[in-house]
Formats: structure tokens, C-alpha cells, sequence
């Protein structure tokens, strides 16, 4: 059984539909870890949830990026800790700089709440390890700064090292319905490592039929069953 902390913002407002995901769907351990904690203790997987940490001032995730939680998070990320960021839990991360590239403004400027077509771009990651390259997953978004944007250097080098893990893409399953404008349609994407993932994407919303859609179920039960050494 997995110890999973789900980090708690000023802010967050879907720290308890990863609680939820991850302790009364899969049956793991779950605890929060209030923002001002200095360690996510005995964690097997710590989870960055989506809201707006800190009310976004400056920008999304600028602010919580220098909660006392985070210098852990770093650290535990640093030691091959597995870690997801989910929508302000991306932005958060890419302000840390444990991932590439920065989430801006939609493209629309207008805030973008509804279901996405995400294809799965690498299985090198415990977190869609259990899928298979070609998998499309239909998962809601829910946010105003969604953008994924790089510079051309970093796009290409996501690219060439397999690192872009989510894609947008249309009803045929080829790129291009992005809600947000991102850069190559790059809905999620990995650290060079793979133990750390974040997209903008909410698979917490996803795990259970009635929510509309599981699909987001399989990336829990992908990371679980890595963290338990067993086929899911």
C-alpha cells in the first residue's frame, strides 16, 4: 500500500479529489501536508493538486513555488521521489523548475472548463507505464493559465527525448483541439528522470464512471501498481 501526500495551498480546491481518488478509489494511504510543513515524511508519491494556490497573484504558482513544502518536494524529487502536479500543481512545479517551460494565459483569455481528448505520448513514466503510446484518454480540464509554452530549443528537445507525455488531440485522435493554445498541443510533460509528470489535465475527476469519464483511473492505477512491483 502506497503512502501518497496530497500538498495543501492557500488556495487549493482539489486537494480533496486526489484525497478522494487516491484513499476511497484505490485504497492507499492518503494525508495532506499543510504548506508551511517542512517534509512529505514517509511518501511514496506526492501529489501537487490543481486550484489557485496563493489566489494566483503575480501568476500561478509563483508564490507557492517558495512554500516550506516545496523545498521538500525538490528534495524528494531530487532522491527519484515520484511527484504529479495537476493544472495549478504544473504551474507550481514548473515555477520550481522540476519541469521545463512555463503555463501562460490561455490563448482564448478566457477560462477553459470542459472535456479534452489527451493521447498518451510516453510510457516512460511510472505514471503511464500501465497504458500504451497511442492511448487516447478523455480527462476534463478546468483552467484561465493553461498554455504550455517553451522556447523552440526546449519544444524540441521535450520532443526528441520523449518527454512530452500528454497531447492534445481532436475526435480522430490526431493533434490540435488544444483548450488553451499550448505550444505542439502539450497538454502534460515529464522530467528528464520520469519520476516527475505534470498536466494540466484533471485525471482526480476522472476515476470513477459517474464522474462521465474513468480514464483518469488508469493513471492512478499505472503509478499504484509501479509502487506495488506488480502489472495493472
Amino acid at each position: 500500500m502506497a503512502n501518497v501526500a496530497v500538498v495543501v495551498f492557500p488556495g487549493s480546491n482539489c486537494d480533496h479529489d486526489a484525497y478522494h481518488a487516491v484513499k476511497h478509489v484505490f485504497g492507499q494511504n492518503a494525508r495532506f501536508v499543510w504548506h508551511k510543513e517542512g517534509s512529505v515524511g514517509d511518501a511514496d508519491l506526492v501529489i501537487v493538486p490543481g486550484g489557485f494556490s496563493y489566489g494566483d497573484y503575480l501568476r500561478a504558482g509563483a508564490i507557492a513555488r517558495f512554500s516550506p513544502i516545496m523545498r521538500d518536494v525538490v528534495r524528494f524529487a531530487g532522491t527519484g521521489g515520484l511527484v504529479l502536479g495537476v493544472c495549478n500543481g504544473f504551474q507550481v512545479l514548473c515555477e520550481a523548475e522540476l519541469l521545463p517551460g512555463a503555463l501562460i494565459r490561455n490563448a482564448s483569455l478566457r477560462f477553459a472548463c470542459r472535456d479534452a481528448r489527451l493521447r498518451v505520448e510516453s510510457t516512460a513514466t511510472p505514471f503511464t507505464e500501465a497504458l500504451s503510446t497511442g492511448d487516447v484518454l478523455t480527462i476534463p480540464v478546468a483552467h484561465g493559465e493553461g498554455n504550455y509554452t517553451a522556447d523552440a530549443d526546449t519544444l524540441d528537445e521535450l520532443e526528441a527525448e520523449g518527454r512530452v507525455v500528454f497531447r492534445y488531440v481532436g475526435a480522430d485522435g490526431r493533434p490540435g483541439g488544444s483548450p488553451n493554445g499550448s505550444a505542439r498541443d502539450i497538454a502534460g510533460v515529464r522530467n528528464a528522470r520520469g519520476n516527475v509528470v505534470g498536466m494540466m489535465p484533471h485525471p482526480e475527476r476522472a476515476v470513477e464512471p459517474l464522474l462521465g469519464s474513468a480514464d483518469g483511473a488508469r493513471i492512478f492505477a499505472s503509478v499504484f501498481a509501479h509502487l506495488d512491483g506488480v502489472p495493472a
